[in-house]
């Protein structure tokens, strides 16, 4: 998947989290992104099985999305703390850099750095 689909997906699942469902418009307004570009997203993302639409042209995360979409969110939870934790910036700036780095990580340097956080609290 392409760091813009994960952006996607991570968009969707933060915005059902807060405001309970989530629009095209939802996602434009999160994302800075216009219309017509999350309205291609969205098509890409339900013909691979990771969203689809309900009533109302709702958007709902399938299992599939779901589990992707939780994922990234992780990683950029993760990364954005031990960012913090080890660098000494501001909150915003590590989530700044954790979003760029959370589509490139790979997962075993993911998991030493869960090991780490959790021996290091």
């Amino acid at each position: 998947m392409y760091e813009s689909g994960e952006d996607y997906l991570e968009a969707i699942l933060v915005i059902k989290n807060k405001k309970g469902s989530v629009r095209s418009v939802d996602i434009a307004k999160h994302l800075g992104f216009s219309k017509p570009s999350v309205s291609r997203a969205m098509s890409i993302l339900e013909k691979n099985g990771y969203i689809e639409f309900g009533i109302g042209n709702m958007i709902n995360l399938t299992s599939k999305g779901q589990e992707k979409a939780e994922d990234i969110y992780e990683r950029h939870q993760l990364l954005t703390k031990f960012l913090v934790k080890i660098t000494g910036v501001s909150e915003d700036q590590a989530e700044k850099n954790a979003c760029r780095v959370e589509h490139v990580i790979d997962s075993d340097i993911v998991q030493g750095i869960k090991r780490f956080m959790s021996k290091n609290k």
